[in-house]
């Protein structure tokens, strides 16, 4: 079993499974956004983000599973952009379950003026909503409660095939 997940990190399907299950959950976000017109507010752009850094880990080891720095390059974008992912849906949901008029996430989003990603991609990264509301719901839990499942379920994958892959052979 070990040796299985010593070993799952060197082949490049589970690289592109990793990608391919940020992808589906990025499709899911524009379908929500422009098929049942769920407006995404800043955290949301933010949580989006956090997805496509692992999305993009997945691309970058599929890349070229076999060489060392590669898969560590992959690795550390996993896991920043799954930790960081789950630190933002854990904040979006306490925007949710106690909204305050003191605490609020921002209107517009803090991008960086070299790469304004509201004004270049708007149908993609443009908050329009806001953070408190809970616009959708599945089993009595809202997007941000479902997106903690989901960067959970990274991180744990994360340290699960990172730990292992350092392990010696034996």
């Amino acid at each position: 079993m070990l040796s299985t997940l010593k070993n799952l990190s060197t082949q490049r399907w589970p690289w592109l499974l990793l990608a391919f299950s940020a992808l589906v959950l990025e499709l899911c976000a524009l379908y929500f956004q422009h098929v049942m017109k769920l407006e995404p507010c800043v955290m949301c752009v933010y949580e989006r983000i956090t997805m496509m850094g692992i999305l993009i880990a997945g691309l970058i080891g599929a890349i070229g599973p076999q060489q060392l720095m590669i898969r560590l390059l992959a690795f550390a974008v996993w896991g920043v952009s799954a930790v960081w992912g789950l630190a933002l849906a854990v904040e979006h949901v306490g925007y949710q379950m106690n909204p305050s008029p003191f605490a609020t996430c921002d209107f517009f989003p803090n991008f960086p003026s070299w790469a304004p990603l509201h004004e270049w991609l708007p149908w993609l990264f443009n908050p329009t909503g806001d953070c408190a509301d809970i616009v959708w719901q599945f089993l009595g839990y809202s997007m941000p409660q479902w997106l903690i499942v989901s960067f959970a379920v990274y991180c744990a994958l994360f340290v699960v095939i990172a730990v292992t892959a350092l392990l010696p052979k034996k």
